[in-house]
């Protein structure tokens, strides 16, 4: 038996409007390996590997954050871009980033990739990942960054009581707890992407006369491998 997340479509509306970083994402792993996720928002904390474990946690606030990671770099405030949700919600959040003189890459969809971008920031020139959204696409983000390494925190985030009720039919009791990336994928977990629009991680969907063209990333955290395929795929 095995524990199955998937999206079909993460970035329906990056798909609409042809912007970057539309993905279909599935991770599987062992049975009671991934947290049943209710559909409620998570908040969202990540960055790529390399530093010491809680170099960043979620008691810090927004520019605390980013000056530790800064101190944890060498670097600048300056030098450190954050990847945000382009969402009225995150409006206090980011006037607090701005004071810090960090730069900032909005996205308006697609929070999975933009976690996933955190663990190849020498590529994506993203160093953390922070704010709310889907606890589901969390929990997929977590399954990434458990293949190509980094550190994730998530806590879910409850509007009303019968979003806590969907959490309780889940199995969680807990409403406050911090989910660490090894408490949301506990076990070895498969990861594959495909791209649907080009993004950083992966192309989009190409179409040529008589096939289509599409790129996967498919990944392992048991064995850190990290496989690029490319598939060409009749259309007729």
């Amino acid at each position: 038996a095995v524990d199955i997340a998937l999206d079909p479509l993460e970035g329906t509306t990056l798909t609409a409007k042809d912007m970057p970083n539309a993905l279909t994402v599935i991770a599987m792993g062992p049975r009671g390996s991934m947290l049943h996720a209710p559909d409620v928002y998570m908040d969202k904390l990540a960055i790529g590997p390399g530093f010491r474990t809680g170099v960043v946690t979620m008691d810090m606030s927004p520019s605390e954050r980013v000056s530790a990671l800064a101190a944890a770099k060498g670097c600048s405030t300056s030098d450190i871009t954050v990847c945000v949700l382009d969402r009225d919600r995150h409006a206090d959040m980011l006037a607090e980033l701005r004071s810090t003189g960090c730069a900032i890459r909005l996205i308006t969809d697609g929070d999975v990739a933009g976690v996933i971008h955190c663990a190849e920031a020498q590529k994506t020139g993203i160093d953390m990942y922070m704010g709310s959204g889907g606890a589901p696409e969390g929990v997929l983000a977590a399954a990434a960054l458990k293949c190509m390494g980094g550190q994730m925190f998530g806590k879910l985030l409850f509007r009303n009581d019968d979003e806590k009720g969907r959490a309780e039919k889940a199995g969680i009791t807990n409403f406050n707890r911090v989910y660490t990336r090894d408490d949301l994928v506990t076990g070895d977990v498969i990861f594959a992407a495909t791209g649907v629009t080009d993004g950083s991680v992966v192309a989009g969907i190409k179409r040529e006369v008589g096939y289509l063209t599409t790129e996967t990333i498919l990944m392992r955290s048991k064995t850190g491998s990290v496989r690029h395929m490319t598939y060409r795929n009749p259309t007729s």
